[in-house]
């Protein structure tokens, strides 16, 4: 029997799915995912991205069924699972979407690349982001990037489904390896829950996007939240970015929506420009961008640093109340990302890469290709960026002036005076006592002085940076990784239709 084989990965849809329509016109087709131990074995791996996958698997198979398919689930590495089924049916060619994974889905795709080639298969891969395999320098990227999300978005094709199993079976997150607790306050998995969100963010919650997104405060509402759902593939970036176009046509001159979609699409064109980074360079993970700041911080490394920053008892109240908001919900918005990152390079003085596979675990949201370059970006080591320096005291003032977010996430500090709140080890004893919250005890005290230990951060990374060799070595980077300033092109304007009915159904 030939048929063709879809291996869906980080795409959970059938909507703007190219790989799946494409199968469809050359023969029968078998839709199939695979549940490879040694990905759910790596240390960026945790039972809430396992459990968003298994609601959105659900609800791919339903969407597939209600369209006389399904999905297959296997469980097995890739290439393991390709030649079982090669055995059992031989399939004509092999079709899904790119990858810009981590190092390992990476070393994955490179060995079921020498399988089709040993098995004389044709493996057909096709872009879903904004990212370009094979990139020669960065100059017509945004042209390309443009064009990607101007072209239609895909209607679920009509297929020859091969037959699937009518109970869609899915391992428990224990049978592997994964323990870790799931945040009780996370979004859930599934196109429908995607759809939902991207509805509620176009029609009402956008209108906070700009002034709303950097306060931890409104940020759980003003921010798209969108970021899981674009990770796992249950909605496709040109989707998104055309419904928000067309949004914004129908939206007249001066709702303040207008504003918030602008740059919520200014944002999603970064969204690939990070991807690129890891696609066209994949050692990011675990290697600095400029070569020249290794050794910086490796040798400092401090467990107990470490230790305070992952359970939340650094002293700052900010920063331990984002850490408790990450535990609880699985997402903090990208000014306390930031925040972070930067409380740990700097007056903590770690390494980028286990704070970078610690905080992995904690995005629900996870994308590598965005994750690993923000995490050398936030940490100074790219050799390109402006060195950023973030205070837990000052964003505190600033973000959260009355206190709300920390208490909310920190009961302790309920019981702390208002002009203490952010600083409270330097409250008296006797007044620690009064309002019973002992520093060290019931809250955690400061590890270091933050602002002596972010000065010696700083001196020490601009020790590198001036070194002739480091400031000659960063032009081959920015040829290679730095964006391109190019005119903006005037966007032909498309009549504001009932784009929710017609472009984002189930």
């Amino acid at each position: 029997m030939n048929y063709n084989l879809v291996w869906f990965k980080r795409d959970l849809r059938v909507h703007d799915h190219a790989s799946l329509l494409q199968a469809s016109r050359n023969g029968p087709v078998l839709c199939v995912f695979i549940i490879e131990p040694s990905l759910w074995a790596a240390a960026d791996a945790t039972t809430q991205h396992y459990l968003f996958l298994r609601e959105s698997l659900l609800d791919l198979d339903l969407a597939l069924r209600k369209r006389g398919g399904g999905l297959r689930i296997e469980e097995g590495e890739a290439v393991a699972v390709f030649e079982r089924l090669w055995h059992e049916a031989p399939f004509m060619a092999l079709y899904s979407h790119q990858e810009t994974g981590n190092w390992l889905s990476f070393q994955r795709d490179l060995a079921v690349q020498q399988w089709c080639r040993a098995r004389c298969i044709k493996w057909h891969e096709f872009a879903q982001f904004g990212v370009v395999r094979r990139l020669q320098n960065r100059d017509l990227w945004k042209v390309h990037w443009e064009a990607l999300m101007a072209e239609p978005c895909l209607d679920p094709p009509a297929c020859n489904w091969i037959a699937t199993p009518e109970t869609l079976i899915l391992p428990e997150p224990q049978s592997l390896g994964l323990i870790q607790p799931d945040p009780p306050l996370r979004q859930k998995g599934g196109r429908r829950q995607g759809i939902d969100t991207l509805r509620d963010f176009l029609f009402d919650r956008s209108g906070s996007y700009r002034g709303g997104i950097s306060s931890p405060l409104s940020a759980p509402t003003a921010c798209s939240r969108l970021s899981a759902y674009l990770a796992f593939g249950c909605l496709s970036l040109r989707e998104v970015v055309q419904a928000t176009r067309r949004q914004l046509d129908a939206l007249p001159r001066g709702d303040a929506r207008r504003a918030g979609l602008t740059a919520f699409v200014s944002r999603l064109y970064w969204h690939c420009h990070f991807m690129q980074k890891l696609e066209s360079e994949p050692e990011l993970e675990f290697t600095n961008l400029h070569r020249g700041y290794d050794g910086l911080r490796e040798a400092d490394w401090n467990p107990a640093h470490f230790q305070a920053l992952t359970a939340g008892r650094t002293g700052w109240p900010l920063v331990d109340a984002c850490v408790e908001m990450l535990k609880q919900t699985g997402w903090l918005n990208f000014r306390m990302r930031a925040m972070l990152v930067s409380v740990a390079s700097y007056p903590l003085w770690l390494q980028w890469q286990p704070v970078g596979t610690w905080l992995a675990q904690q995005f629900l949201d996870y994308e590598p290709g965005i994750h690993w370059s923000q995490m050398q970006m936030q940490a100074g080591t790219t050799g390109i960026n402006t060195t950023r320096v973030y205070n837990p005291i000052k964003q505190a003032r600033d973000h959260d002036p009355r206190g709300h977010f920390v208490r909310h996430w920190l009961p302790a500090l309920r019981r702390v005076p208002p002009e203490w709140l952010f600083e409270p080890w330097r409250m008296p004893l006797k007044l620690q006592q009064q309002c019973g919250v002992i520093v060290g005890v019931d809250i955690a005290e400061p590890l270091v002085d933050l602002e002596w230990a972010t000065r010696q951060a700083k001196s020490s990374l601009y020790q590198v940076r001036g070194r002739p060799e480091v400031k000659a070595a960063r032009a081959a980077i920015v040829e290679k990784h730095g964006s391109r300033k190019l005119p903006t092109q005037r966007r032909k304007k498309v009549a504001a239709g009932d784009w929710v009915q017609t472009q984002l159904e189930f």
